[in-house]
């Protein structure tokens, strides 16, 4: 059973899904990391994620058939994808406490796990498979819509994945092409990538996920955030 300044932050965050409950042992299986689980034992947050993976896809699917009735299909893909990709998820895990609420491995909290996008992710979508499964599919589309889409950026110009982005960066502020590499490790059926990108042979991000592509994303929003920060100040110049 959590602790009290544990059962508080839970039950704020179900107040803000319009739900409550006092069976928060099935709450706080969606922020089990798996480096948690394979140090205590137990089970990881991996199939109520997957869970929620989809049921996420179906409320922003819906969402964006609703909201743009003029769009044809890949106009309406690209308005999904920018609600839930990884980076978008994990903003608003975030600015919902889920940073704190992580149950993480020693080693993967001491990296920096609590911050890395796509465990944030990955929880965002696990406690949209609990709210699903413990209160019902329009408890999670409420969650969704409120406290998730309301706050993504989601038009045409935000499709952009950060991969693109660095890309674009580089080539036009250091005329040169990031480059990536991959290390695996997991079963065939549940694989996890690593993803190091480096800049004129400068590492500047590293990112993971199940598959090489989503590792790379997460790598490239990492460089990209680090080389913006290093660009000057102008708003004070004359």
């Amino acid at each position: 059973m959590p602790g009290e300044n544990r059962r508080r932050r839970l039950r704020a965050l179900l107040k803000l899904a319009g739900v409550t409950t006092e069976d928060f042992a099935a709450i706080d299986a969606a922020f089990v990391h798996e480096s948690a689980a394979k140090e205590r034992g137990g089970t990881s947050n991996e199939r109520l994620e997957f869970l929620g993976d989809s049921v996420l896809g179906l409320i922003v699917t819906h969402w964006a058939f609703t909201e743009y009735p003029a769009d044809d299909q890949g106009r309406l893909t690209k308005a999904k994808a920018a609600i839930v990709n990884d980076n978008a998820l994990a903003v608003s895990a975030r600015r919902l406490g889920f940073s704190e609420l992580l149950e993480l491995g020693a080693g993967e909290r001491a990296s920096g796990g609590a911050e890395r996008v796509s465990i944030l992710a990955d929880s965002f979508e696990a406690f949209i498979a609990v709210l699903y499964t413990q209160f019902g599919f329009d408890a999670a589309r409420r969650f969704i819509l409120k406290e998730h889409v309301a706050h993504t950026e989601h038009s045409h110009d935000a499709t952009r994945d950060p991969k693109t982005m660095l890309q674009e960066y580089t080539q036009g502020h250091l005329a040169c092409m990031p480059e990536y590499e991959e290390e695996g490790e997991g079963p065939a059926h549940l694989p996890r990538f690593t993803s190091f990108v480096r800049v004129k042979g400068e590492l500047l991000g590293t990112g993971t996920g199940h598959s090489k592509k989503a590792a790379q994303q997460e790598a490239a929003a990492q460089a990209l955030q680090a080389l913006q920060a290093r660009e000057p100040d102008t708003s004070t110049q004359e």
